[in-house]
């Protein structure tokens, strides 16, 4: 399409070539949600998760701050420089980038804008003004090259993306094969907002209006774009920040994750930003960066994955953490030894949850209050979650089946058919296996995909990865199914060893009778491969589906090979 803008006005091209003007309203989004009957059942069962009518997400999470009094209130700390940006001040960053995409670059409601950057102000900003401008944040990872951009741009059908200088080869890339957008760089970008004015009337969008599209993180393959509205990014912060965190103004977030992974986005922008907290940004999320931001700029609720954790746990001995008050993880299941070695190093537990971008964040969570090691927890009030067979059925306390969940937002893919898989008799099919106990509490199993078949008894690999990494000599650990000619598939461990541990035969035989000890002897890995590292999303999830796509092709290679 376009190469980055230059000089002068680059007006987004009318989506429908038949029309000589820009629209002034782009409905590609909205003729693309799947068929009503095939959208999930919300419920509103806490009335404080129902928005209903005029709703633009950037009024509600600045302006409405600002207009009631609490415009010099620090909105965004950045974790390397320290440097703080207010309310008043992100305020007028926002309206004067609303201005330029509306004033130099057509930018209509419904658009959609891809963002490219890593956390940082300017990012937040443009988040915040497409949002403003009733148009669509298409967020993006800062590690996606080229082929992956342009499979989103053509997917969303991206007209104009605002990319940070140092991203930008990867859109030239895109340009010069000819898939590219207009691309606007956030250098050219701070030039251009200083010649707009610092005040921007918003679009008035409703709460049913899209805002946001974003792309899955492909754990089980090609990535889905799912759609979510003004309501659901308001919806989310009544769950998990109030409920769980019992958050308020005064607290400082800091996300270790991507704000192109909706996780983020609720831990590092909605969350804080909808109570009038303050958000630490940090930029290249190491151990090491998110205990510094923690200890230098008093953070009180930390958001990290599983393996990010058990990195800090090592470097967080003998540190002192007098802000911290609670620490919450997704995107894995979080293991008894990772809990254990965080209370260790810092005196306060892991509060685990689990949530999906079709789900946009959190639906359930283990509650501090009633915390019970090893559980995810229960559904959060405004959502109902059960464990069902493959007919459908509810299953009795115990047994291992399928997470079905439904609360106030729900999956709507942009056109693609797996939504009929994703939602079912109205409820959220997530592709978790979970059981529940006596007392209500949800207990991970893993992946539906990554139950394990042998021999006619169902394994879960999460449960044997969870005895794996008992072992010291295990640092970390996934278990697919292999395939077996006698048995159908084996439990197979891939496992990165412990600095200084060397693989060999007698480990992986001692690794075996380690879980055997442990648990019934069908479920122990009857092969162990030794790894370097595990494939993962940028997100920090195990790509499992590719370990099993790998077995696959190597018992293709061996019946070839007979």
């Amino acid at each position: 399409m376009s190469q980055t803008s230059g000089s002068g006005d680059h007006r987004i091209p009318d989506p429908d070539p038949e029309r000589g003007e820009a629209a002034p309203f782009d409905a590609f989004a909205r003729n693309r949600l799947p068929p009503r009957s095939q959208w999930p059942e919300l419920i509103f069962d806490q009335p404080e998760y129902r928005f209903d009518g005029p709703l633009n997400i950037a009024v509600e999470l600045v302006d409405r701050h600002v207009r009631e009094g609490r415009g010099c209130r620090p909105c965004l700390i950045e974790a390397e420089s320290g440097r703080t940006t207010t309310y008043a001040e992100l305020a007028c960053r926002v309206d004067r980038i609303a201005g330029v995409l509306t004033g130099s670059f057509g930018l209509v409601p419904g658009n959609r804008v891809l963002l490219r950057s890593p956390n940082s102000p300017m990012l937040v900003a443009c988040w915040l003004a497409v949002a403003k401008a009733g148009s669509i944040v298409v967020p993006t990872m800062p590690l996606l090259r080229a082929r992956e951009l342009g499979m989103i741009c053509a997917k969303a059908e991206v007209r104009l993306a605002l990319c940070d200088d140092r991203l930008l080869p990867e859109l030239a890339d895109l340009n010069a094969a000819g898939m590219g957008p207009v691309v606007l760089p956030f250098g050219e970008l701070a030039d251009r907002m200083a010649e707009q004015p610092p005040v921007f009337e918003a679009c008035a969008t409703d709460a049913g209006d899209i805002c946001l599209i974003a792309f899955t993180s492909g754990t089980t393959g090609s990535p889905k774009a799912v759609v979510h509205f003004q309501r659901d990014l308001m919806a989310v912060t009544e769950g998990l920040p109030r409920e769980i965190l019992h958050a308020g103004p005064d607290d400082v977030f800091c996300a270790g994750s991507s704000l192109a992974f909706t996780y983020g986005l609720g831990a590092a922008i909605l969350f804080p930003l909808r109570l009038g907290a303050a958000s630490v940004l940090v930029e290249s999320a190491t151990p090491e960066a998110l205990l510094d931001a923690v200890v230098e700029h008093g953070v009180s609720l930390l958001f990290s994955v599983p393996t990010g954790y058990r990195a800090m746990a090592d470097l967080g001995q003998g540190r002192a953490f007098p802000t911290l008050r609670a620490c919450i993880s997704a995107a894995e299941a979080l293991p008894r030894r990772t809990l254990d070695a965080w209370l260790a190093a810092t005196g306060l537990p892991i509060i685990d949850t689990i949530g999906s971008t079709e789900m946009l964040h959190t639906f359930m969570a283990n509650p501090p209050g009633a915390f019970r090691p090893g559980a995810t927890g229960k559904p959060l009030s405004g959502y109902r979650a059960m464990v069902v067979d493959g007919e459908f059925r509810t299953l009795p306390a115990g047994q291992v089946g399928r997470l079905a969940v439904r609360g106030p937002v729900g999956c709507r893919y942009l056109d693609d058919p797996r939504q009929a898989e994703y939602v079912q008799h109205g409820w959220n099919m997530p592709g978790d296996a979970f059981l529940v106990d006596g007392d209500g509490y949800f207990w991970y199993r893993g992946r539906t995909d990554d139950m394990i078949v042998s021999s006619g008894y169902n394994i879960s690999g999460v449960e044997v990865e969870e005895v794996l990494l008992e072992h010291p000599a295990v640092r970390e650990c996934a278990v697919v199914a292999s395939p077996d000619d006698r048995r159908g598939a084996v439990p197979k461990a891939f496992v990165v060893l412990s600095d200084g541990v060397r693989g060999d035969p007698e480990l992986a035989a001692e690794l075996q009778a380690f879980v055997r000890k442990n648990l019934a002897r069908y479920k122990y890995p009857r092969l162990v491969e030794f790894m370097t590292t595990l494939p993962r999303t940028e997100t920090g999830k195990i790509q499992r589906f590719k370990l099993r796509d790998l077995e696959l092709e190597r018992a293709a290679e061996r019946t070839c090979h007979l």
